[in-house]
């Protein structure tokens, strides 16, 4: 296990990142966090401004962020902005620099705060609080592949019970993944979901952290919104009807970011595509609306999922809230990538020491679409490595990684 030190503001024992793990930049050609500046900021950027009927003032801030972004470098919130301060501190060392030479996790984070600025999120007018992500999330609920997907679920409903929460689990690991489905059969298997797809796979662990018996609380830590919070919200529902918790605690974003973040607003979209839709779908959908109103199903939205900051640096309430849990499950890229660090540690650095700051049992549940990575075994990294495969950032690979309390 690692070396620890005491963090400077709380005491809390911590490790000691090693020297050779290199915080992940931008900077570096061919690598996949500069293709995010370069590439993906800009066609966002696009995307967004065609989605609204934005008025000059927001076209001319978009401009200046896209030229921000390629050319320029990184500028503080104004001083108007709420959260002016907070900022002036996350970015004291990093303004003036080159958005690409900064870490890959600040500048990610950062830029889509400023996106927000540019379109008015937080000013006074009349795009004071409107998502400017919304018509993506809402354009993919409403599509014909969720139709399909929550129409397996009638099906699933009657497999038997340990196929059903493979299944499920299965379902919320692959969740942002296009091709998602809730099949059991081998032959209508969900393509990705086949056990040679998860690099690592401590679902077993996982199962026997949330057999705690009564009175159990699970913290479930939301990525995205959409297909893959759908069925984290299927999974949460099979975990309350089944009694491995007595109450979940569903952690979102406060306010829109990174593209397709789940906010409160996107749990009820969903909780009301579950409730309308025929069938098991339904009737899902409803003990979840129900389970919100006893407290059984209870959304936070805490400032840190904002914050561009590892979660080795959480504040004392949010470690407070995990540490109560029996296990807080972490879904999705981002949230990896904070839990275990935005370095490029050497994969078989184990997970159980890269996490052995966070407070209780911790899993991560994660398809794989940026480059760091631990806690493979040897001869995974090696047969990984010899097929010639992307397999880092493509999405065509996930994991399960467990860490018991300790």
């Amino acid at each position: 296990m690692a070396e620890k030190t005491a963090h400077p503001s709380d005491g809390v024992p911590r490790p000691t990142p090693e020297r050779d793990a290199q915080v992940i930049l931008s900077n570096e050609p061919g690598s996949f966090a500069r293709g995010v500046l370069a590439n993906r900021h800009p066609a966002l950027i696009e995307q967004v401004r065609d989605a609204f009927p934005y008025g000059p003032r927001q076209h001319e801030a978009l401009d200046a962020l896209l030229e921000q972004n390629n050319n320029g470098v990184i500028e503080p919130l104004a001083a108007s902005e709420p959260d002016h301060e907070q900022w002036s501190v996350w970015g004291r060392e990093l303004f003036g620099r080159s958005w690409f030479d900064a870490p890959f996790l600040w500048s990610e984070s950062y830029f889509y705060r400023r996106l927000l600025s540019a379109v008015g999120y937080f000013g006074k007018g009349p795009w004071q609080g409107v998502d400017p992500f919304a018509p993506f999330k809402r354009a993919e609920l409403r599509g014909t592949a969720v139709d399909e997907e929550l129409r397996a679920l009638d099906a699933l409903a009657d497999a038997p019970a340990d196929e059903r929460a493979t299944a499920l689990l299965h379902a919320s690991v692959w969740g942002n993944r296009a091709d998602l489905g809730f099949r059991v059969t081998e032959g209508d298997a969900a393509p990705g979901a086949a056990a040679d797809d998860l690099v690592a796979d401590d679902s077993t662990l996982l199962w026997q952290l949330l057999s705690a018996g009564a009175g159990a609380t699970v913290a479930v830590v939301a990525d995205n919104a959409g297909r893959e919070l759908i069925p984290d919200l299927i999974l949460i529902d099979h975990l309350l009807v089944h009694r491995h918790a007595e109450r979940i605690v569903l952690h979102v974003k406060p306010y829109p970011y990174y593209v397709s973040d789940a906010t409160t607003a996107d749990v009820v979209d969903c909780l009301r595509r579950l409730e309308e839709a025929p069938g098991e779908a339904g009737r899902i959908g409803s003990r979840l609306w129900d389970a919100m109103a006893t407290g059984r199903l209870e959304v936070r939205a805490h400032p840190f999922f904002c914050a561009p900051l590892p979660y080795e640096e959480m504040p004392g309430d949010l470690r407070a809230e995990f540490e109560a849990a029996t296990v807080t499950i972490l879904k999705g890229d981002l949230n990896y990538r904070r839990l275990v660090g935005d370095r490029l540690w050497a994969e078989t650095t184990p997970f159980a020491g890269r996490t052995a700051y966070f407070p209780g049992a911790v899993a991560a549940l994660r398809t794989l679409k940026s480059d760091v990575i631990v806690g493979l075994e040897q001869k995974t990294l090696e047969a990984l490595e010899r097929s010639g495969a992307a397999w880092r950032t493509s999405g065509t690979h996930a994991l399960i990684q467990v860490r018991g309390a300790t």
